[in-house]
């Protein structure tokens, strides 16, 4: 059996975030074998990993790619701010944008021996979470907003509009970033939520003693007030009386989409 020197030792466990001793085995075990030996790591990290897939996992990092009409943005999630604010994770987060924004969502796929070293490494619950490409139609504008925090984005934006103009979209991205809208329209809220909202506001209205031919003119005017608080062409931009579809005038939002770390 080939004999096994520190120096192989070591690049084992700084290549997979293994531990000492058991780069050492792994080596032995495949007789002196770097690639075997990794291979072999691998396998019994993401048996360890496995056993955390239960938990909680709202940190990370957002990463957005674009170039001319069409954007990319990846929601990479973990565990604790501390590994999404980490250098290997950011950059990680960053090339799976890259690779979408090139071919497709689908394209998070190449990567994904990487990302089982990440999760190796961390020892977290990490995983994909928004994964997103957007290319806009002839004639539409697309415009994207990241915040950034602790040198992570965690809070991204990819929003693309007609017949408006440059900055008119970059106000509406910085409005979505803001307001954190659920819907284009009220025809995608989960009728669920909503017959449960229009419950919840007859019962309130009853205790509050409105007469009975008064309640449901009060539940539409307060299932209305709940709407703009979801719907984004009826939320007020930036929280104030003049409403998203009323800034835009005749420009129309063909589609947007929203990732945020710690939600």
């Amino acid at each position: 059996m080939a004999a096994i020197t520190a120096a192989e030792v070591k690049s084992l466990r700084d290549a997979t975030g293994a531990g000492m001793m058991d780069a050492k085995k792994a080596l032995v075990e495949a007789d002196g074998d770097r690639e075997k030996a990794a291979g072999i790591l691998r396998q019994k990290g993401l048996s360890k990993v496995a056993t955390l897939e239960d938990r909680e996992n709202n940190q990370g990092a957002i990463a957005i790619a674009q170039s001319g009409n069409v954007a990319a943005m990846v929601q990479l999630k973990a565990e604790t701010d501390f590994s999404g604010k980490s250098d290997d994770f950011v950059a990680l987060t960053q090339k799976l944008a890259d690779a979408v924004l090139q071919g497709g969502e689908s394209a998070v796929d190449t990567l994904s021996d990487e990302l089982d070293t990440l999760k190796i490494q961390k020892k977290e619950n990490i995983e994909l979470g928004l994964v997103v490409r957007f290319e806009a139609a002839d004639g539409n504008l697309l415009d994207t907003y990241l915040h950034r925090q602790d040198g992570r984005g965690v809070n991204g934006v990819l929003l693309e509009v007609t017949g408006a103009t440059e900055e008119a979209a970059h106000e509406i991205a910085l409005h979505i970033a803001f307001a954190k809208p659920d819907a284009l329209s009220r025809d995608e809220i989960d009728p669920e939520l909503v017959e449960r909202a229009r419950v919840s506001f007859e019962e309130l209205t009853r205790k509050e003693g409105k007469p009975e031919q008064a309640v449901p003119k009060i539940v539409d005017g307060r299932l209305n007030s709940w709407y703009a608080e979801r719907v984004l062409p009826e939320q007020g931009v930036f929280g104030e009386k003049e409403t998203v579809a009323e800034r835009l005038g005749e420009a129309r939002i063909a589609r947007f989409a929203q990732a945020i770390i710690g939600s």
